[in-house]
């Protein structure tokens, strides 16, 4: 099994490495106890086990909430943040090894204690020559090439599930790992961090409340981030907001509107929102940590309108027509059964208040909808869903009394006001008018080669049964049992007749043919009893 996931043509190193990092994996599993059951927790600890790549991983499935149950996401969003740190005279190392002369030269002083230490980077306080105080994030040495080999093993093992699996299950396991891989090389990217930044700042430069740390681009390399060093209180510290008199509701209020406004107005956002990331400085909204950002396209931030205001008015049709339009589907859809689990949905929502509505549990039944009918979801819509749970679980925290669908709700009416043109929408009606009344003046010549055609035997009816693809694959599957029934007794029969002959070669004084379609017939029938049993 561990050599055919390793490429023949790779060198004896690469094979050795490969084939250790193999029996490392297969060592935590079994020291988890794999073999008795999942849970939630087991695959917590397992991924903490196998080291940043799969705690990353664990991160970006906390994400996924269309592939994974509730209750697994939340247990994957405690994956540790904190890991052990890189001894400091290796944090200089790396920091001189950048900038091609001693630190001396750019800072007057480094803290040797860490602000944080993560599976990629680590965070210290400095300060530079001019007197500026600065945070500086230093990546780990030889984390890409440590990924990056997790990576290609991760992807041979998730080739090898797609062949065996047998279920048709919509996970695309490929897929996860390749965004997974995407969005960890845009974090050991801290160029690319710098960029996000700057984006960040761009779009929330008219904000009066919010603000981003600045970085120090001329430091800035594709290992290390320099930045300003934020001197403020985390958005959950209660103690200390409140001897500085700040209003906490008030801050929640803000932070509501401002990411309501990243997702619905910018297209982009703070992807994990959770109050380490989140200060105060000022009275301003201080965002941290822009390495992972989202973004969703007009087109999703239209669907996500719409089914709002499906929900509000409780329109089936609509919400059904909007979470096809966010999603991916994998297969054929039961357009019926769809339906009937968003009438369902819409159900418990009987008469909305937007008091008691929870967006974090909506965006969850959701995510469930379209996880049992087999569609799937695309990064920025899976980073939404995941920073929504979390932004109005830090709000429900910290500023109960401040309602995020309240504030998400008000969004859209202004932002529909806002984008509202009535020039534009005349235009749009007298083009749709235009449209409709041309095809209007066709349907007579349509009507006419219609009949035309039925009168000379021409036309064809295309009759599709909605749900009639399942009873037609279980009449397949006892079509195929009942064949492998009958092609086991056939072998039977054939070798019970065989061995009465003198046929040579011989075993055990049976004829080898004969032995062989014994056990070819019993292979057989044990898979089908198996088929039998197991599917009851």
């Amino acid at each position: 099994m561990l050599e055919s996931l390793i490429s023949n043509n790779t060198n004896s190193d690469e094979i050795n490495g490969s084939t250790k990092r193999l029996r490392e994996m297969v060592g935590v599993l079994r020291h988890r106890d794999l073999l008795h059951g999942i849970t939630p927790e087991k695959i917590r600890l397992i991924l903490e086990d196998l080291g940043p790549t799969f705690v990353k991983l664990g991160q970006i499935m906390s994400m996924r909430p269309d592939f994974l149950p509730g209750e697994y996401c939340d247990e994957l969003m405690k994956l540790q943040a904190n890991v052990k740190p890189m001894p400091f005279e290796t944090v200089i190392k790396i920091i001189e090894r950048e900038y091609g002369c001693q630190y001396q030269h750019i800072f007057s002083s480094i803290d040797e204690e860490t602000l944080g230490s993560a599976s990629i980077a680590q965070v210290h306080r400095a300060e530079l020559k001019t007197g500026e105080h600065v945070v500086i994030k230093v990546q780990r040495p030889g984390i890409y090439d440590v990924m990056s080999k997790d990576i290609v093993l991760l992807k041979r093992a998730a080739a090898l599930l797609s062949v065996l699996n047998t279920n048709n299950s919509f996970i695309d396991f490929g897929m996860v790992l390749d965004e997974m891989w995407i969005i960890a090389k845009q974090e050991m990217d801290f160029l690319m961090e710098a960029s996000h930044i700057e984006e960040f700042r761009q779009l929330n430069m008219g904000e009066k409340y919010v603000d981003c740390p600045k970085v120090y681009h001329r430091l800035t390399t594709s290992r290390m981030l320099v930045m300003e060093y934020v001197d403020g209180i985390r958005f959950d510290d209660f103690e200390a907001l409140k001897e500085r008199n700040f209003d906490i509701d008030q801050l929640g209020r803000r932070l509501g509107e401002n990411y309501v406004k990243q997702i619905v107005e910018d297209g982009y956002f703070h992807a994990d929102p959770h109050p380490g990331n989140i200060w105060i400085r000022d009275g301003k909204i201080v965002w941290l940590d822009l390495g992972m950002m989202g973004r969703i396209s007009a087109r999703d931030r239209n669907a996500i309108r719409q089914a709002m205001y499906a929900l509000a008015n409780r329109d089936t049709f609509e919400m059904k027509t909007a979470v096809l339009s966010l999603g991916l589907p994998k297969g054929r859809i039961d357009h019926t059964r769809l339906y009937e689990d968003i009438d369902t949905l819409i159900g418990r929502y009987g008469d909305l208040d937007f008091k008691s509505l929870r967006m974090g549990e909506l965006t969850s039944q959701i995510m469930n909808v379209l996880r049992t009918h087999k569609i799937g979801i695309g990064p920025g819509l899976s980073m939404f869903a995941r920073g929504v749970l979390t932004i109005e679980g830090v709000m429900r925290k910290c500023c109960p009394d401040v309602n995020f669908v309240e504030i998400f709700a008000e969004s859209l009416q202004m932002n529909f006001k806002k984008n509202f043109n009535w020039r534009a929408e005349l235009d749009k009606f007298k083009s749709e008018g235009y449209v409709l009344l041309k095809k209007t003046m066709q349907l007579p010549e349509q009507i006419s080669d219609i009949l035309k055609m039925t009168m000379s035997g021409q036309t064809k009816v295309n009759l599709d049964l909605t749900g009639s693809e399942e009873p037609l694959r279980r009449i397949d599957k006892m079509m195929n049992k009942l064949t492998l029934g009958m092609i086991s007794s056939a072998l039977l029969l054939a070798s019970s007749v065989i061995c009465t002959t003198q046929m040579t070669p011989r075993i055990l004084e049976m004829p080898l043919l004969g032995m062989l379609g014994y056990l070819a017939a019993l292979v057989l029938c044990g898979r089908l009893l198996w088929d039998i049993i197991s599917k009851k």
